[in-house]
């Protein structure tokens, strides 16, 4: 029997989650539900610009529940835990699984100590299973990593990069991003904070420090902005010369004051305009040392709705609780046939 599955958000990232679910055997999409009113009661398929799938958008997510019965719902809205706890909570209270790519809540325990306590409360009252995860965090930065590391005899260190392309990703990610800005604008935007660059430092290097053993006294964020000299458009931005095409952003974390980790996430929209090779290196220093290259990197926006399908299954069947990749098997590609 197929895993039910419900696709809260139809953003860019939730449209391909939805397209990805209903080409797996063993899911089945039975809805969606989204703001746009343009989509309300329309086929998803047809909404999201594919074929028809057999179930609707709806506008209400209690209503959505009740009516198709999800064993899941993923949830593609938001980006901090603050803005997607009350609709966890609303989730959990019909008993249904949950999968967010809600950056923050790939590993809240540092960030939301008190947020994660209630999350996790209400997930253990409800029996349901909650799973923040996505391409990164979630994979690449930080699960990738502690698996390399599983290879080491000892740990002394970690440098990675991932050097990607932001253009697949929607509105929200390039506000956060301050793609689109001005310099001005940009360093205006990190200091009210509508502009933090990539979300989820914090959540990975914690990740990777707990998997190891290593209790870090710091964690400290750098973010410059990635000025273009050409012209770049995507769906949903226009980057003129002059103006900002990405965030340049470094996380690093300490052990007094040894460095232990540093993570450096450059993303732009189409860095190939200025020759720009995009790839994910990650450097491991201890014994041996293990260093790791990818190119191109695993792209972002294929890579999140992937994960957060592959999953499915893990969480649907996994004890309830707040979870982690940590606790989970690890991800694999979920049965599509195979045509000779």
């Amino acid at each position: 029997m197929a895993y039910r599955v419900l696709v809260w958000g139809l953003g860019a990232m939730g449209s391909g989650i939805a397209k990805n679910v209903v080409g797996k055997e063993e899911l089945r999409l039975v809805g969606a539900v989204e703001r746009n009113a343009q989509m309300f009661d329309k086929d998803v398929g047809i909404a999201i610009g594919d074929r028809e799938y057999g179930c609707k958008v709806y506008s209400d997510i209690e209503l959505a529940i009740e009516e198709t019965e999800p064993d899941i719902a993923v949830i593609a809205t938001n980006s901090f835990v603050k803005e997607i706890l009350p609709k966890i909570k609303i989730v959990a209270k019909h008993h249904v699984d949950m999968i967010t790519i809600a950056e923050e809540m790939a590993y809240p325990f540092y960030s939301h100590p008190e947020e994660s306590e209630i999350i996790n409360s209400i997930a253990l009252k409800n029996g349901v299973s909650i799973l923040g995860t996505g391409i990164n965090p979630g994979f690449v930065l930080d699960l990738l990593i502690v698996t390399l590391s599983g290879a080491c005899l000892n740990v002394d260190r970690i440098e990675a990069r991932r050097v990607n392309d932001l253009s697949p990703f929607g509105k929200t990610v390039m506000e956060t991003q301050g793609v689109g800005t001005t310099p001005e604008e940009f360093a205006e935007g990190l200091k009210k904070g509508t502009i933090v660059g990539h979300i989820g430092f914090q959540q990975s290097i914690r990740m990777i420090a707990d998997a190891l053993g290593w209790e870090l006294t710091r964690i400290e964020e750098v973010r410059e902005p990635i000025i273009s000299n050409t012209e770049r458009k995507t769906p949903v931005v226009h980057v003129k010369p002059g103006m900002v095409a990405g965030c340049r952003h470094i996380g690093r974390g300490y052990i007094g004051k040894r460095k232990v980790i540093e993570l450096i996430h450059p993303q732009q929209i189409h860095p190939e305009a200025e020759n720009v090779e995009t790839g994910d290196y990650i450097d491991i220093y201890g014994d041996p040392d293990i260093h790791m290259s990818i190119k191109p990197e695993i792209p972002g926006g294929k890579g999140t709705m992937a994960v957060a399908t592959n999953m499915i299954p893990h969480v649907v069947e996994a004890d309830p609780g707040l979870l982690t990749m940590l606790d989970l098997p690890v991800p694999s590609a979920l049965f599509r046939e195979i045509k000779g």
